[in-house]
């Protein structure tokens, strides 16, 4: 417990050296063994506080696609808990809040992720998959926002497929630390949902900010924020628009109907928990998302 702790100050404050370059047992060809079960090093799941039940939402596959092995994370239900996520943090997680810790230490700008799954829900709750890029900022004394996506899965993919996810860039600094979620359901889990993964990676650079986003002119300032969060909706031709605030697994937060579009539209957020969570610009012509971090 008090190396997990240290380790989250470390990633706060940046003081952890950013040597990373590649995602830590990004193909899941290393497994720790457990008592009953195996954890995939450098991920944290739901395994230790499921054990005790002899469930575990998490599991070693093989063969992998390609490797050894790969993840299997499947949303189960547990005795005395409900359905517990299939879920897991390149990282630390909180196990109360399922929210992401800390990551690792990592210097790049790469332009997409990229890697192989397996994916099916058995509800109405997608998964999904999450991530984070960000970099202390010592004049600030505040963790900024480099590069996100939280990419929600679609439909099903009942074998092997390959799948690319573009990060959106709202800041020219290289990040030092990264996050990465991997969830098999939303926010409603239902036993069974499953999510595969295996062969992570970035691929790409980005030079500058946004590049790889046809929605970039739509931006959110300052980034993380604490009160009021701007939004420069101005390239937007719908005059009134609405929008949704959700954390990372999908759970309504918040809701703004009819804010009109301009150059800087403010919402407050001084209400909502720390946190990082997606904002939902929903128009006429379609949905654009934006991460945002509150603290």
């Amino acid at each position: 417990m008090r190396k997990s702790i240290l380790f989250a100050v470390l990633m706060v404050f940046g003081i952890l050296n950013s040597k990373a370059q590649s995602i830590p047992n990004a193909g899941f060809e290393t497994w720790a063994t457990m008592s009953g079960y195996n954890n995939p090093d450098s991920w944290s799941t739901l395994n230790d506080i499921t054990t005790p039940m002899s469930t575990y939402t998490c599991l070693k596959g093989t063969p992998g696609n390609p490797g050894t092995s790969y993840i299997k994370l499947i949303s189960k239900t547990v005795t005395g808990m409900g359905v517990m996520k299939g879920i897991a943090v390149s990282g630390i997680i909180d196990t109360t809040t399922m929210q992401a810790v800390s990551g690792f230490p990592f210097s790049q700008r790469p332009s997409s992720m990229t890697g192989k799954w397996q994916h099916m829900i058995y509800g109405s709750s997608q998964g999904y998959i999450d991530v984070q890029l960000t970099r202390w900022d010592i004049q600030t004394q505040t963790r900024v926002a480099v590069a996100n996506k939280h990419q929600v899965l679609s439909g099903m993919a009942m074998s092997w497929a390959a799948f690319s996810i573009s990060l959106v860039y709202m800041d020219g600094n290289n990040p030092d630390s990264c996050i990465i979620t991997l969830s098999a359901s939303g926010n409603t889990p239902t036993n069974n949902d499953y999510l595969w993964v295996d062969n992570l990676a970035f691929s790409g650079t980005v030079t500058g900010i946004a590049q790889n986003n046809l929605d970039a002119s739509v931006k959110l300032f300052p980034n993380p924020a604490s009160s009021n969060l701007s939004i420069d909706l101005s390239s937007i031709q719908d005059r009134f628009i609405n929008i949704e605030i959700t954390d990372i697994q999908g759970k309504l937060v918040k809701t703004y109907t009819a804010v009109e579009t301009n150059l800087n539209t403010s919402i407050i957020i001084a209400d909502i928990p720390n946190g990082n969570y997606i904002l939902n610009i929903l128009s006429d012509k379609g949905t654009i998302q934006r991460s945002f971090i509150k603290q």
